[in-house]
């Protein structure tokens, strides 16, 4: 992915080094090693730079990002792919439920990162997948994929700074009670499993989930959730532990009379863009069917 990033430099940073500036704007060690590899990679005035030369207000510094390779394990397809926001640093796709993010032993061929590989093939531009917020398989919804090294950094350390707002939407049966509120349980991996997370008070790791009943409906009750922090199956398991797991989930509450899946849907996503640092605020509508749940068609 060949990619230009401009910067003017404002009277703060007037006689920091390139590198101490680019520090400054999210980018990490490691990508400034590998950007000193790409040829011609900083230009200020459009004169080649090395890192540690100064940096005066007023300069125009351009970084010019140049990836060739591509991720060799990931099969290009021809697979349908909503994509909700594109631009030079990100895309954002609202995943169907059914398909997995990235390819595995079972699913070699038809993941998200399948469909973007064919999607980028397309445009013959070098692809190499970084999705920087992982849905499980069953759940739909939007996900972010970084375009390139430094917007993927970024996105990281938004995503670890708890600076990526995720808000989903869950059906559970019944009338949750009380109808709001925060769940603050620790979650582990459960023995004998590589899969399965459980309640664990000893070892576990902090899991926070903010949640709040959207709607009633059919015997049903449509939860909005919004992660603080992103564990694994964490929503799944803490609405099991409130005593109103999600329906359709085969691993914690294989209720399947109304839906195939766990009704868990990424609904709203809210993050400052790595590189123009614009409030951006995705939304992908509530599925048809976990639509048709609340509706009571079958």
């Amino acid at each position: 992915m060949n990619r230009a990033i401009d910067y003017i430099i404002d009277s703060t940073s007037d006689g920091l080094r390139i590198e101490q500036y680019l520090r400054r704007r999210g980018y990490s060690a490691q990508n400034l090693a590998e950007i000193k590899r790409m040829p011609e990679s900083i230009l200020v005035n459009g004169i080649h730079y090395y890192m540690r030369q100064q940096l005066k207000a007023g300069d125009r510094l351009l970084v010019r990002i140049c990836e060739t390779k591509c991720s060799r394990k990931i099969l290009p397809v021809n697979l349908p792919l909503d994509i909700v926001f594109e631009d030079e640093d990100i895309i954002v796709v609202n995943k169907p439920a059914g398909m997995p993010i990235h390819p595995s032993l079972k699913h070699y061929t038809n993941s998200m990162a399948n469909a973007l590989a064919w999607y980028y093939q397309e445009q013959e531009k070098p692809f190499i997948f970084r999705c920087c917020n992982r849905l499980d398989r069953d759940t739909s919804g939007l996900t972010v994929v970084a375009k390139h090294l430094v917007s993927a950094n970024i996105l990281s350390d938004l995503g670890r700074n708890h600076k990526i707002c995720r808000e989903y939407l869950a059906i559970t049966r019944g009338t949750v009670s009380p109808t709001s509120g925060t769940i603050d349980v620790p979650l582990g991996r459960k023995p004998g499993t590589i899969i399965e997370r459980t309640v664990d008070f000893e070892q576990g790791e902090q899991a926070i989930t903010h949640y709040s009943v959207v709607d009633e409906k059919n015997g049903h009750s449509l939860v909005s959730l919004r992660l603080e922090t992103g564990r694994t199956h964490q929503i799944r398991i803490h609405m099991k532990y409130l005593g109103f797991p999600l329906i359709g989930d085969y691993l914690y509450n294989p209720d399947m009379e109304n839906i195939g899946r766990q009704a868990l849907h990424s609904h709203r996503l809210t993050f400052t863009h790595p590189i123009t640092g614009e409030a951006l605020k995705f939304h992908a509508p509530l599925p048809e069917d976990m639509q048709s749940v609340l509706n009571g068609k079958p």
